[in-house]
């Protein structure tokens, strides 16, 4: 068997013993006993069966599609603009989804179930177009990321701005959201967020040969055959849907999309299918223990996964630079 091989199913073993295991961590005192006859069997009381069932066990699901998905979107934002510092966060689609979300939040409280998800997507998609519009101007590549960058102050700039002039209960709620929590996802929440995962693979999956030739460079993929403009703008729309849904449940969570495929290609190598693949299993697990630890780390209160994860973001960002330097 190849090391590659063992690779991957060293990976989904990780991603099998996360999902078990996380759901014996909580507030909730339930013995590792009762929890498996809840599991296989019916639970003794009804507060167990509610704390596995309704709450332990819808967020677990939902922190792994959304660690794999924010993983998946960043890795195929490295590859389709080959910039390994590309990320939702620093491109702007993080901002327009949470700009997008909170105009909806304020503006049609009682309508939020279509309402969150489509005005995120929508303020998501704004900020690709944005970007794009820019890099197409000035005709670089390279300068993507800084308009990515300078995309996402702005608009976050815009939604402070809104925040500010809110009415004050929307306003609170609308920060903790911003902030990154999974302490309100819903069943619910996990099947439209698997389900556009679902459709990036696929898509992905039957491109993968046409994002590997980007590898190379845009002169080279067009003599390959490949629409350049055509499937970089597909892949960022992807993006921003798989981005948007995520942010529109989850609220911000950062940096997922730039460590996890950095790390990834270091041990599998930089060939779309195996990026993604392997970016999807890391992704997951890796949010599923930091909401471990953002829900069990303080006694009365839980801390914002989208803080943690920026934590660990900016150190991993000073690593990168610090390696680079080293290496120069």
């Amino acid at each position: 068997m190849t090391k590659l091989k063992l690779t991957f199913i060293a990976l989904i073993a990780l991603t099998v013993f996360s999902l078990a295991a996380s759901i014996t961590f909580g507030p909730a005192n339930i013995s590792t006993s009762e929890l498996m006859h809840c599991l296989f069997s019916q639970c003794n009381n009804a507060i167990s069966h509610t704390v596995i069932w309704q709450v332990r066990i819808p967020r677990v699901l939902v922190a792994l599609v959304a660690g794999m998905g924010l993983a998946v979107a960043g890795a195929i934002l490295q590859n389709t603009t080959r910039n390994p510092l590309a990320d939702p966060y620093l491109f702007g689609i993080v901002s327009g989804a949470g700009l997008g979300a909170t105009v909806a939040s304020i503006s049609l409280a009682n309508e939020m179930t279509i309402a969150l998800p489509l005005a995120a997507f929508l303020g998501a998609l704004l900020s690709v177009i944005i970007v794009m519009f820019i890099a197409k101007v000035l005709q670089s590549m390279e300068q993507m990321l800084l308009a990515g960058v300078a995309v996402s102050f702005m608009l976050a700039a815009l939604t402070q701005f809104i925040l500010y002039f809110g009415e004050p209960f929307a306003t609170n709620r609308v920060i903790f959201w911003l902030m990154g929590s999974l302490a309100r996802v819903e069943m619910n929440n996990f099947y439209v967020i698997a389900a556009i995962l679902l459709a990036s693979l696929i898509a992905i999956f039957a491109l993968h040969r046409q994002i590997d030739a980007l590898l190379l460079g845009d002169d080279s993929a067009t003599s390959l055959g490949v629409n350049v403009d055509k499937l970089r703008l597909l892949m960022l729309a992807l993006c921003a849907a798989l981005t948007a849904t995520i942010v529109a449940y989850c609220g911000g969570i950062g940096f997922v999309g730039l460590m996890i495929p950095h790390i990834v290609r270091q041990v599998v190598g930089v060939t779309t299918l195996k990026l993604i693949f392997g970016s999807a299993l890391i992704g997951g697990s890796f949010l599923i223990w930091v909401d471990v630890v953002a829900r069990s780390s303080l006694m009365h209160a839980e801390i914002p996964i989208g803080i943690i994860t920026s934590a660990l973001g900016s150190l991993f960002f000073l690593f990168i630079m610090y390696k680079s330097r080293i290496s120069q």
